[in-house]
């Protein structure tokens, strides 16, 4: 039974485009409507902070609940409350705390709704049949061409429509989302709620519930390596994409070429993510992750500081690229295979909370260091930590653990035949 599997994918596509549209958008608007870009970084400000407060206290309402519910919930809600945007601004009622407001609320549902959509991949993967890697290696393409065609759609409908009329579109996208993931899943019944055998813990305590999730994490060296990983990734990724880009962009090479340049990254990296759909469950992790992560990482920092071709700089954004589109679908198949279905909302919300936590300091990080060192220092700096970093399994053994097993491949289902 596959519809569930596709009809998600097809529901994270719709929801992923109509965010990447209000990620520019929302910014544009205060923009147009107060002229203030101090008020526009607010946004982001804004919609951050909640996002990932909801994600880290979202997970045990996941678990009891079921992450289907709570994700179909949270896009419903997400329509209400980005429409009520456009909305009020024709009825002269949106003051700017109104809309810091309404942001921040959409910000508190995305949290617990994405990582309800990621919670329910294992159900949608026994279901389907398939092998983890494939269907982690799907939503990993999906995010990833989502991101890229997001971006492009919002400058044109922006340009064609206008900011105000981009948000609504967003908004329809919420309900759609909602409608196709809620009419192509309901043959699947939710995950199960925590049972009290599976738990030394009041299983009726939200508290207890938390705490069990965070103690789970904390006690897996693997998970947790995972998670400070990738927040420590994401927030060099960030200061690399909104400050040592842009910097580099006025220097060297013009806005169009920086859009290239991440559109180039984007769509390889999607192509990557497609490959790892298809190949990624015959694959060793362990020397793929640090085969991949060492090309996707330091060189693309290192051929913009050093003043490569333009050529060269394209090439390695597109090996890179496509190297990053391996390294989700591995990750993600490791974190479904340990972690038990009982906790498995609230621990992944945490893994998305670390995830998201340093992401809003990327911008000043980048900026900091530019102003402090100069750019060139910046890109070699921000280069070798991020080289520190995920080379850092290579001399921990613990990661070995990321291989398969003949326990954890036995759990896996057998993949379907085409």
């Amino acid at each position: 039974m596959k519809l569930p599997l596709y009809g998600s994918l097809a529901a994270e596509t719709i929801s992923l485009v109509g965010t990447r549209i209000s990620m520019l958008a929302l910014p544009w608007f205060v923009l147009e409507t107060t002229g203030s870009p101090a008020k526009a970084g607010l946004i982001a400000l804004f919609e951050m902070t909640p996002l990932v407060l909801s994600k880290i206290f979202g997970g045990p309402v996941i678990d009891r609940i079921g992450p289907r519910r709570v994700a179909i919930a949270c896009d419903l809600g997400s329509a209400v409350v980005v429409g009520l945007i456009p909305l009020l601004y024709a009825a002269a009622l949106l003051h700017f705390p109104i809309l810091l407001a309404l942001v921040a609320l959409a910000g508190a549902l995305r949290g617990p709704g994405d990582a309800a959509k990621v919670s329910m991949l294992p159900q949608l993967v026994e279901a389907a049949g398939v092998p983890t890697e494939r269907a982690t290696g799907l939503y990993s393409f999906v995010e990833r061409t989502a991101s890229m065609l997001g971006a492009a759609v919002a400058g044109l409908l922006i340009g064609l429509v206008g900011a105000t009329n981009a948000i609504v579109i967003d908004a329809a996208s919420f309900a759609l989302g909602a409608l196709v993931l809620g009419m192509s899943t309901a043959a699947l019944t939710s995950l199960p709620a925590t049972k009290p055998a599976e738990s030394a813990e009041d299983p009726g305590s939200y508290r207890a519930q938390l705490a069990e999730g965070w103690h789970f994490l904390r006690r897996d060296r693997v998970l947790l390596g995972i998670a400070f990983m990738v927040a420590l990734t994401n927030l060099i990724d960030l200061a690399w994409s909104s400050v040592l880009m842009p910097v580099w962009g006025q220097e060297h090479a013009g806005p169009e070429t920086i859009g290239l340049l991440f559109a180039t990254f984007s769509g390889f990296s999607a192509l990557g993510s497609a490959v790892a759909a298809a190949l990624g469950d015959r694959m060793r992790r362990y020397p793929t992750y640090l085969v991949c992560f060492l090309v996707t990482g330091i060189p693309r920092f290192l051929v913009i500081a050093f003043g490569a071709p333009l050529w060269v700089v394209f090439m390695v954004f597109a090996i890179g690229g496509t190297s990053s589109g391996f390294i989700n679908p591995i990750l993600g198949a490791i974190q479904f295979e340990r972690i038990p279905a009982h906790v498995l909302g609230r621990v992944m919300s945490l893994i998305s909370a670390f995830a998201w936590g340093l992401m809003p300091l990327g911008g000043l990080l980048g900026g900091s260091l530019v102003s402090a060192f100069g750019l060139t220092t910046a890109l070699v700096g921000c280069g070798i930590a991020y080289f520190v970093v995920t080379m850092f399994p290579a001399v921990d053994p613990t990661w070995k653990q990321i291989e398969r097993t003949p326990k954890t491949a036995s759990r896996l289902p057998a993949a379907a035949g085409s």
